[in-house]
């Protein structure tokens, strides 16, 4: 199977997560991403879910190809991004979380938690989530049923 070069990337934090968040936006534009930072811009304290649903919006329009999300522990930015059809977001701890999120699940927005991963592991997460390929197969029929979901139908 060829990877699909993943090109653009929105990515958005609350406080909680602005340093990891600019970390990983700057190890992406060094490594030749065009990266959306829809913010937040600073530490001063804001609430997550606007920033996360800007960032799960701008990928299911098509925008940008994938997300990147940070807060305190990811949980809350995932859970807000989810609220918006279309989005498949999840929460990464390691490279593992990451793979796995791709392969098995076609996600398509990756959430850090800043006070759960260090720099160089959400660097290598991040890496991994932009490069690993959806495996398809008996996979695609999980998927379906969450686009169902999204439409309101019964799965």
């Amino acid at each position: 199977m060829e990877t699909v070069a993943i090109r653009t990337v929105a990515i958005g934090s609350d406080h909680a997560g602005y340093a990891l968040k600019t970390a990983i936006a700057d190890f992406l534009r060094d490594s030749g991403y065009e990266v959306t930072d829809v913010g937040t811009h600073s530490d001063d304290r804001v609430d997550y879910p606007h920033f996360a649903a800007a960032v799960a919006q701008m990928v299911v329009d098509g925008d940008v190809e994938r997300g990147i999300l940070v807060c305190g522990s990811g949980q809350g930015v995932s859970i807000a991004a989810n609220k918006v059809p279309g989005a498949r977001a999840g929460v990464v701890r390691e490279v593992h979380d990451a793979e796995m999120l791709r392969k098995h699940n076609n996600a398509n927005i990756a959430c850090f938690g800043q006070q759960a991963t260090d720099e160089e592991t959400a660097r290598s997460a991040a890496h991994a989530f932009l490069t690993t390929d959806f495996e398809g197969g008996r996979h695609q029929a999980r998927v379906d049923q969450l686009a169902a979901l999204d439409r309101g139908e019964d799965v």
